[in-house]
């Protein structure tokens, strides 16, 4: 333990001394900050008259030597640990105070000609330094009892709670404290009158013609939504796992597709079938004489949209929640004389308790932030996302207003938490142990299997329809008119000229932007999703639950007001990231974190917590435990993150539109702006190379994490 604080203290030392304290405007790659000046390391700039940031280097200095002097083990490590904590405290508030403009806070106090200069954001200096004083702190807080010894446990909590506070919670509150603003000051009696607002929470619906306030029909959405979907992805994943049903590569692609595409396209292929002029609608009132009408408009358009979009989720967190059912239960109960439909009824659909949770969970929080669909195609059908994206962007900006449906938001994702947690309750769902079964589950009864069929085949058979048409909208001069057949669309977007060896098409820029982002992004979500999980589901800490909804928040809120938020944040020191691709990076892995977070918790609450305790007692620590025994296990979690995080980074349209830059264009925003000249053909063109692109990336993903084996042989016992 000795060892490893001291480690981290000459981390943070090597970050402050050596590397730029400071952004610089070249990159850090381009070594300008050798040559000294505003960019120099935190000790150069201490020697310069920076005096703040000198009593950052004499924390690191008496650290180390109360490290290096004391003999008593639990003196030394509370002595670091507060060292730690003050110089974490002290890097925050200088950033906090001192900015671009010099102080914004105590500027009687804090005078002089280097103060008054200002400095301008943390670069990687201040990154490595802040990182080697939270381990100091997290390893020292262990040697004192803490989270019972164990550093990568303790160590583990403490980088997660940095992450989000400073990610989620840092940029949400800038934005949230606008709902307590009124004509330039701050009141809080004022606040109370707008957020019970009958525009908000009214139910006239429910006694005249009028509509509900938007936060009722949220809530109506948001739970029908929640319910199809995990209805619709539970069948699915019976399909694949409880039958013998020979089209399921076929099913599994059409399973994935709704995920992968930009959130307009959906919309604009149904509008194209069944709008008031479109294909399916233009055919029946033919054949059967039926008014045209515009009934896709408004709720129902909304729902079957979003049922398009959302199922996808509940399947990935789904699938690897049914593979884990154990067999032994399902055989036990049949030798107790029970049938299949007993069996499935009060043994295997009990046990799917913590899936089938988090799956409606997730499609009722994804239908309360999406705006995509109900952009498209709610009408009059108001929401609260729609919403609060108008009062953002529309002709009459309203921040306020803004912020206060935000927590009317925040408060339905927290009372559909709470639920959650009360449905769940304190029983256990761990059916993965040390020990071997027999290795077949249980056939499907007939009624469940028809029943499966008859709930999936039919949303396939949708599915399949809206991609031809998108697929087919591709290779047409101008979809709904002239449906000549071209490569223009194709061309256009990503010619090459072969004479010069030169990218020709105008989407290639952005089109290797978003693959080189959504890269990066993809592993850091997951790996920051699955830690949290592994926290909440075998740790015990102060805080858990609160803990445990944090990390929903940033899932919970639009991503309109993600963004705006982040810009309000991040567009000033102490920390200045607008512009830069990193900006892009943090927004997308704690923007689909929680993905991550809920389908690791699926999983892993399946898996005995004799597992860990086998692997401890037989001497390896928390961390060979995690690496050995519990990753192995937790593939089709592993995959469902990869996965999620990888195209919604790609597809993601609200979060983004505000962060993109010149520089660092993305293909949504690319998309919106072809979609707004009017150039449907190369925007549809463009969702489908994304598409591909995107299977491409999916299938690979599901080599490299492969299956997850649990037992003996995965064939499904027969009828017989």
């Amino acid at each position: 333990m000795k060892r490893t604080v001291l480690f981290w203290l000459l981390i943070g030392l090597f970050g402050y001394a050596v590397l730029p304290w400071h952004m610089t405007d070249a990159g850090f790659f381009s070594l300008e900050w050798l040559a000294g000046g505003a960019s120099s390391s935190g000790l150069w700039l201490a020697m310069s008259g920076h005096w703040w940031l000198a009593l950052i280097g004499v924390v690191f200095f008496a650290a180390i030597a109360v490290v290096l002097a004391m003999k008593s083990p639990v003196q030394r490590a509370k002595t670091t640990l507060w060292l730690a904590a003050f110089g974490l405290f002290w890097t925050a508030i200088q950033g906090l105070i001192i900015v671009r403009a010099g102080p914004r806070m105590f500027e009687g106090m804090l005078t002089g000609e280097t103060i008054a200069a200002g400095q301008p954001g943390m670069g990687a200096g201040a990154a490595v330094c802040i990182a080697g004083l939270l381990f100091a702190l997290t390893v020292s807080m262990s040697q004192t009892g803490k989270g019972r010894g164990d550093a990568f446990v303790v160590s583990m909590i403490g980088l997660i709670i940095a992450l989000v506070g400073v990610f989620v919670f840092f940029p949400v509150m800038h934005i949230l404290v606008r709902a307590f603003e009124v004509d330039g000051g701050y009141s809080l009696t004022s606040f109370f009158p707008r957020f019970f607002s009958s525009d908000i929470w009214g139910l006239r619906c429910l006694v005249t013609d009028r509509s509900c306030g938007v936060a009722i029909n949220s809530v109506f959405l948001a739970t029908l939504t929640g319910l199809g979907t995990t209805m619709l992805g539970l069948s699915f994943a019976l399909i694949f796992t409880r039958t013998d049903f020979r089209a399921k590569k076929l099913l599994r692609i059409l399973t994935v597709i709704p995920i992968i595409t930009p959130p307009f396209v959906i919309g604009l292929a149904l509008i194209l079938l069944f709008g008031r002029n479109g294909s399916v609608t233009a055919f029946a009132a033919d054949l059967f004489g039926l008014e045209k009408t515009r009934w896709l408009y408004g709720f129902w358009g909304v729902y079957i949209a979003q049922l398009l979009s959302f199922t996808p989720i509940a399947f990935l967190v789904l699938i690897g929640v049914v593979q884990g059912v154990s067999p032994s239960m399902e055989e036990a109960s049949q030798t107790l004389d029970a049938d299949r439909w007993q069996t499935f009824r009060y043994v295997s659909l009990p046990l799917m308790r913590p899936g089938l949770a988090n799956a409606f969970l997730l499609g009722f929080i994804e239908s309360l932030a999406d705006f995509g669909n109900p952009l498209v195609l709610g009408s009059g059908y108001s929401v609260l996302s729609t919403d609060i994206f108008f009062a953002i962007v529309g002709s009459v900006a309203d921040p306020a207003k803004a912020a206060v449906l935000a927590i009317a938001l925040l408060t339905l994702t927290l009372s559909a938490f709470l639920l959650q947690r009360m449905w769940l309750g304190q029983k256990s769902y761990a059916t993965i142990t040390g020990k071997a079964d027999s290795g077949q589950n249980a056939s499907l009864s007939p009624m469940v299997k028809s029943l499966c069929y008859a709930t999936a085949l039919p949303w396939a058979a949708l599915t399949a329809v809206v991609y031809s048409m998108i697929l087919f909208g591709s290779f047409v001069k101008l979809w709904g008119y002239d449906h000549s057949f071209t490569f223009a669309h194709y061309i256009r977007a990503f010619g090459i000229d072969f004479t010069t060896g030169r990218l020709s098409g105008v989407a290639w820029d952005s089109y290797f932007t978003t693959l080189t982002i959504s890269s990066i992004a993809a592993p850091l979500t997951a790996i920051v999703g699955l830690a949290t999980a592994y926290l909440l589901v075998r740790q015990k800490f102060v805080g858990k639950d609160l803990f445990e909804f944090s990390t929903m928040l940033s899932f919970a809120i639009p991503g309109t007001v993600i963004g705006v938020s982040y810009i309000m944040a991040f567009n000033f020191p102490p920390i200045e990231l607008t512009g830069t691709s990193i900006i892009l990076i943090i927004v997308f892995v704690f923007r689909n974190m929680p993905v991550g977070v809920r389908g690791g918790i699926a999983a892993m609450s399946q898996l005995d917590k004799s597992l860990d305790e086998a692997s401890i007692t037989l001497g390896a620590n928390s961390f060979t435990t995690v690496r050995r025994v519990i990753l192995p296990l937790m593939g089709p979690a592993i995959l469902a993150a990869l996965t999620y995080s990888f195209v919604r980074a790609i597809t993601s349209v609200s979060a983004v539109i505000f962060l993109v830059s010149a520089k660092h264009n993305m293909a949504t925003s690319f998309i919106v702006g072809r979609v707004e000249n009017g150039e449907f053909g190369l925007a549809i063109a463009y969702s489908a190379v994304l598409i591909v692109t995107m299977l491409a990336v999916i299938l690979l993903l599901q080599l490299l994490v492969g299956s997850r084996r649990l037992r003996r042989t995965d064939r499904v016992q027969s009828a017989a």
